[in-house]
């Protein structure tokens, strides 16, 4: 997708300078961060979950659950806040998710959740901040 096609946009020199390293390598090249290497997969106090790239709300802690996968898990985001593309890169189909808001890489979404969605956002800690509250 290009950069124009959604609502807050960068040029490649300025989401270098806004990411770390490796968040631009998660979100802007569509990496997968170490499984078990970011502070957020153990956060559990109430509050937001947002794109690390522009701040968008995300996701809510009541949403969020262990999936022992290793990555921070979530069964719903925020109404709204992403949208997903089918990801056929290491030889098997998957569905992105990415930030409605800029575009930036988050994770996967699969069918295998808890109820009532079913569904298990698998999705990259270091593309998100969190807020409580």
């Amino acid at each position: 997708m290009a950069a124009h096609d959604f609502p807050f946009s960068l040029s490649d020199e300025e989401w270098r300078a806004k990411l770390s390293a490796g968040q631009y390598r998660v979100m802007r090249a569509h990496g997968t961060e170490a499984p078990g290497s970011c502070a957020l997969l153990t956060e559990k106090r109430a509050g937001v979950f947002s794109c690390a790239g522009c701040g968008a709300r995300l996701f809510e802690t009541a949403t969020k659950f262990e999936s022992g996968t290793g990555w921070p898990s979530f069964d719903a985001p925020v109404a709204g806040s992403v949208a997903t593309t089918i990801d056929r890169s290491h030889g098997m189909v998957r569905t992105e998710v990415h930030c409605a808001r800029c575009g930036s890489h988050l994770g996967h979404v699969f069918d295998d959740g808890p109820g009532p969605s079913g569904l298990r956002y698998c999705i990259n800690g270091i593309a998100m901040d969190f807020a409580p509250g």
